[in-house]
């Protein structure tokens, strides 16, 4: 019996090339998949942004506050109706900013990659982002209005955490990961009641600036 040694080797490296043709068929499909489901168009720039603008806002309500420039020391304070009307003026002019240029710069990035920015899974996103948000919002707007000004701070950077990893499985994965570390951080806060703010300006500081860059490095976004 006579083989042909070529034909053969032929066959097996063609069945072999087929193979890593489907496998590599196959993760293309995975990709377009895990794309489809995800809103990928998250700005780096935005995160940047948002974490100068709290930083900002973080400074502007210490120096409302605070007498003292003393940073690093616990002061016990008197909010008053004027402050408290300050605090949610800087609150709302951060909030606004934030949102703005994460507009901006979302668009920007949709348009580059081609992408719809109002699809079902922006609204998905959005959806799974409102929740944990509205919900925290509207019990730190009471305790606020009942005189519990100490667990604000703390109670914002958990819930915000909790609407990150909530929206987290409809966009990249970077976002749990930030949404984690603010959950840690606001039970950190919680034990250390007289130093909120700069909790705050860590969190919502620090935390997005790092976020940001780190988004830009890797998704050049």
């Amino acid at each position: 019996m006579r083989f042909n040694l070529h034909k053969t080797y032929f066959v097996v490296q063609s069945t072999f090339m087929t193979e890593d043709k489907y496998k590599q068929d196959l993760q293309e499909i995975k990709e377009i998949m895990s794309r489809s489901s995800r809103f990928i168009s998250l700005s780096g720039l935005a995160g940047i942004f948002a974490g100068v603008f709290a930083l900002v806002g973080a400074y502007a309500a210490f120096k409302t506050v605070y007498v003292s420039n003393e940073f690093s020391s616990y002061s016990r304070v008197i909010i008053t109706t004027d402050h408290l009307t300050t605090l949610l003026l800087i609150a709302l002019l951060t909030i606004v900013a934030s949102i703005s240029t994460g507009i901006y710069f979302t668009t920007r990035q949709a348009k580059k990659q081609n992408q719809k920015i109002w699809d079902l899974q922006t609204r998905r996103l959005l959806i799974n982002l409102a929740i944990p948000l509205v919900t925290g919002g509207l019990l730190c707007l009471t305790l606020l209005l009942q005189g519990y000004v100490g667990i604000i701070s703390p109670l914002t950077l958990i819930f915000y955490g909790l609407a990150l990893v909530n929206a987290s499985k409809y966009t990249l994965g970077e976002i749990r990961s930030l949404g984690l570390a603010q959950i840690i951080l606001g039970l950190i806060a919680m034990q250390f009641i007289g130093y909120g703010l700069i909790f705050w300006a860590i969190g919502f500081g620090l935390l997005h600036i790092i976020y940001g860059a780190v988004m830009q490095m890797r998704y050049k976004s």
